[in-house]
């Protein structure tokens, strides 16, 4: 291979939505809400979990830890996004698009492993609520945090030593952000391990967790069918419903992005489904799960109360 073709390449062009200027317009006003209702809503999420002793619990703990990954998987990259939907010609430093890209992954991988343990946190406390606070202790609760994360980062260290080292020249990356479906395309070292790799391992840390969900909500739904309240039992369809509609969107999106034969390049398409997964759900998450909770209400009033005394 001829040494033009080595060039080392240090920074890469973002196209994302640049080729189409109505659109992005449209986009970044949709985008700056999703990602300001997202920042809040999480933001005071873990704020009130951790200010709030009612909310000391395993429920809210684990609430908690998905606002935090929320937060950081959209601050990772929403910021950037907007902030290139005015920039001509988008720019990213190739260690800032291996941060972006690693970090997002690590995130997500948590985030898939963390959904299913709320899965479980939930059928714990429906169908088994005399023995919740024993079956889930807090040791369990953040030993199961400690090994997805470990996990998480297990998964994204492979990743990172299987990374391509050659770009032969290549340097526009058909996306708002890093993402390694979109930069393992731009190598031209031999990435056919790193591909497999990828494919096995979305296949694994995909199917399991929701399908795990999905009969663990099953289940809960069995349980609430046996509720003699009316008004109980559609409380507790509407919530689990609303909770399983989140995780559907947010496992749903990231299947079709992994889980479906690779293009040769990003498809328009393929971009708008991955905000899906970056501003989508980390917006509904706090809104779906906790915000419309009356002890959520309680300790914002009650915070709220407390400030405006000061």
């Amino acid at each position: 291979m001829g040494a033009s073709n080595r060039t080392r390449v240090t920074e890469f062009i973002l196209i994302g939505l640049s080729q189409h200027p109505r659109a992005q317009a449209v986009f970044f006003g949709l985008l700056l809400v999703a990602y300001l209702i997202s920042f809040l809503g999480n933001g005071l999420l873990i704020l009130l979990s951790i200010a709030d002793p009612r909310l000391h619990t395993p429920m809210y703990f684990f609430l908690c830890v998905l606002s935090a990954i929320d937060l950081i998987l959209t601050s990772n990259i929403i910021p950037e996004v907007l902030a290139n939907c005015f920039i001509p010609r988008p720019t990213i430093s190739l260690s800032r698009c291996l941060a972006q890209m690693y970090i997002g992954l690590l995130l997500i991988v948590a985030e898939c492993i963390l959904l299913a343990i709320m899965a479980y946190d939930r059928f714990a406390a429906i169908c088994q609520p005399l023995h919740y606070m024993q079956i889930m202790s807090w040791r369990l609760c953040i030993s199961l945090v400690i090994a997805s994360l470990s996990f998480s980062f297990l998964m994204t260290l492979i990743t990172v030593v299987l990374q391509p080292t050659d770009f032969c020249g290549q340097h526009i990356i058909n996306h708002f952000g890093c993402e390694l479906e979109s930069f393992l395309k731009l190598a031209c070292s031999d990435t056919h391990i790193s591909e497999i790799f990828m494919h096995v391992s979305s296949l694994f840390i995909l199917i399991p967790p929701f399908g795990f969900t999905v009969v663990t909500y099953g289940r809960i739904g069995l349980a609430v069918l046996r509720i003699n309240s009316t008004q109980g039992r559609k409380k507790a369809f509407s919530t689990c419903s609303s909770h399983l509609t989140v995780v559907s969107i947010f496992y749903g999106t990231i299947m079709i992005m992994y889980l479906q034969p690779q293009e040769k390049s990003v498809s328009d398409k393929g971009k708008v489904i991955s905000i899906a997964y970056w501003a989508l759900t980390p917006m509904l998450n706090p809104l779906i799960y906790s915000l419309r909770n009356r002890d959520v209400k309680g300790a914002f009033w009650k915070l709220l109360g407390r400030k405006l005394s000061e």
